[in-house]
Parts: C-alpha cells; sequence; structure tokens
C-alpha cells in the first residue's frame, strides 16, 4: 500500500464523517473509538453505519479503504491522527473568543 499522508487520510472522514457519525452524541468520541488502538475498529464502524440505513452502503466501502490505510500508517502517525481529533474536539467544544489575551 502506498504511502498516505494525514490530509490523504482524512480527506474521507471529511466527505463522509457525517454519514459514520450522523446521530451520536459525541461524534468526536466515536471517531476516536475507531482508532483509539494500533488497528482500525471495522466492527465499531460497521456499528455505526448500521444505524444509518441503505444509504450506508455507499460510505462502507470508503470506510473500509480507510481502515486499511490506518492500519498502515506508523504508529507515530497514529497517534498525530489521534491528536487531531482531540485538538478538532477542542476547537469545537470551547469556540475561540477573538477578544480573549490569548
Amino acid at each position: 500500500m502506498p504511502a498516505l499522508t494525514l490530509r490523504e487520510f482524512a480527506a474521507p472522514v471529511r466527505a463522509h464523517g457525517s454519514a459514520l457519525l450522523a446521530g451520536c452524541d459525541d461524534p468526536h468520541a466515536e471517531l476516536l473509538a475507531l482508532v483509539w488502538g494500533p488497528r482500525f475498529d471495522r466492527q465499531h464502524a460497521h456499528g455505526l453505519l448500521a444505524h444509518q440505513g441503505p444509504a450506508a452502503l455507499d460510505v462502507l466501502q470508503t470506510v473500509m479503504d480507510a481502515a486499511d490505510r490506518y492500519d498502515h500508517l506508523p504508529g507515530e502517525q497514529q497517534h498525530r491522527v489521534r491528536r487531531l481529533i482531540l485538538r478538532h474536539r477542542a476547537e469545537v467544544t470551547i469556540p475561540h473568543d477573538p477578544h480573549s489575551a490569548d
């Protein structure tokens, strides 16, 4: 499998994440659950997609491709994916105040 940049890995998440994570109370937590270990949690992804109905079939192959690519990322890159999800969660949860002193 060819080398993959984080931008390339994230592209399907940006394109299909709303379909995968629709209806989740905490989409970031669900996304983290998928990539928390050294292997993408395919069973959890199938569970998330099962709740989406027939439209999820369109997303399934993209998610499984992303799973394969995640599994081939070096450990440091996998850790970086998790850090980026956590950073995004913090940015979305606590919006930056443009009038603050930092």
